[in-house]
């Protein structure tokens, strides 16, 4: 799992074969038209087994898992569950 806050920071070198990749971060960078993750996805692509990609990986699942947290908190607030 990758979330440094700097974009693109862990190269290829640094992950193993066959590695399952998650990459959180979400970098804009200047002078580039495409958001990259923390992951130098390219190189990690090689390596890894599997690499979630940068925009579109964790975002929505995180989304879904906050929205999933507070339906549940609103629930035990009214003694529903």
């Amino acid at each position: 799992m990758a979330a440094v806050g700097k974009a693109e920071m862990i190269t290829g070198d640094m992950i193993k074969d066959g590695a399952v990749v998650i990459d959180a971060g979400y970098n804009k960078v200047e002078g580039r038209d495409k958001d990259v993750g923390d992951v130098q996805f390219e190189q990690a692509l090689e390596k890894a087994s599997w690499i979630t990609p940068v925009p579109g990986g964790v975002g929505p699942m995180t989304i879904a898992m906050l929205l999933k947290n507070t339906m549940k908190a609103a629930k035990r607030a009214e003694g529903i569950g």
